[in-house]
């Protein structure tokens, strides 16, 4: 089941991959990716976590078992999703460096822990069938699958892999590749937005309760900083990094360096917000309980 649910949530973001294109060609750069699948993969996740969601609130009560905060974190994550995937944004990320990065920001930092509160496991199983629902528990149990799940949520591999896969794929000759190669491109998103989601599944997901405070902090501030060390270096570049996007940028009149600049500050500033918040809310969360605790 984890991994039908992992399929549903990462299916949509690799719907849609595109190299740098000149806005000369024509108006596309403000056309929303109207894709008849990647919208049918989209309804599909909604449709099938609302299914679950209301079969759990008939059967626990409504707000019971998926509280009304965390089915609208589904919804804001969900509509991030589309944000960055359907939206006009996608299509200037084939223009622009920096509309690039604020898409690749969508995903990381604003869908996928949205989506993790969500609990879009739990939602996704009451929307299957009684008689399959029955049988879960022993699938999951499974010694390879349990093993498998064990290996990729575990907080030290989540952090790393999350970590991987940002510094590789913004090494010029793979983030050029992937911009020259639909299939690439699918990888690359892929790649940021399923470590991403095991990376908030560490810090934020239920398994995360059981874990000290301190644990999630540490993820959270060193994932911060070599972030913000990663968008500093395209900051602060005194020349273009990604030769496809240059052209594009000066056909609408932008300099190079200032839209990496930019696209840098994005991963940089509003990224190191995003993970303070989220810290201060751990922090916020730990004192919580220890009141009550001493109450």
């Amino acid at each position: 089941m984890r991994a039908i649910a992992a399929a549903c949530l990462l299916a949509p973001v690799g719907a849609w991959a595109h190299a740098p294109e000149s806005p000369a060609a024509g108006p596309s750069w403000t056309a929303w990716n109207t894709q008849p699948w990647l919208l049918f993969l989209l309804a599909v996740s909604l449709l099938f976590y609302a299914a679950g969601l209301l079969r759990l609130w008939r059967h626990a009560g409504a707000g019971h078992g998926i509280p009304v905060r965390q089915a609208a974190s589904f919804a804001a994550g969900w509509l991030a999703l589309v944000a960055a995937l359907v939206s006009p944004l996608d299509a200037m990320g084939s223009l622009l460096f920096s509309a690039h990065m604020v898409q690749h920001e969508m995903l990381m930092i604003v869908a996928a822990p949205l989506l993790v509160l969500g609990r879009p496991l739990a939602a996704w199983t009451w929307a299957l069938p009684a008689v399959y629902r029955m049988r879960l528990p022993a699938l999951v149990r499974s010694r390879s699958l349990a093993w498998a799940w064990d290996a990729i949520t575990q907080p030290v591999s989540a952090w790393a892999l999350h970590a991987i896969a940002l510094w590789a794929w913004h090494a010029p000759q793979l983030f050029e590749a992937a911009l020259r190669s639909e299939g690439l491109h699918v990888l690359q998103h892929a790649s940021f937005f399923v470590t991403a989601l095991l990376f908030w599944w560490a810090v934020l997901g239920p398994d995360a309760r059981s874990r000290r405070a301190g644990l999630a902090m540490v993820l959270l501030f060193t994932t911060m900083m070599h972030t913000g060390a990663l968008g500093a270096l395209l900051a602060l570049a005194p020349t273009p990094w990604y030769p496809p996007y240059v052209d594009a940028a000066v056909a609408l009149g932008i300099d190079p360096v200032q839209d990496q600049q930019l696209g840098g500050l994005v991963m940089w500033v509003p990224g190191s917000v995003a993970y303070l918040v989220v810290g201060l809310q751990v922090i916020a969360n730990l004192l919580g309980r220890r009141a009550k605790a001493m109450a």
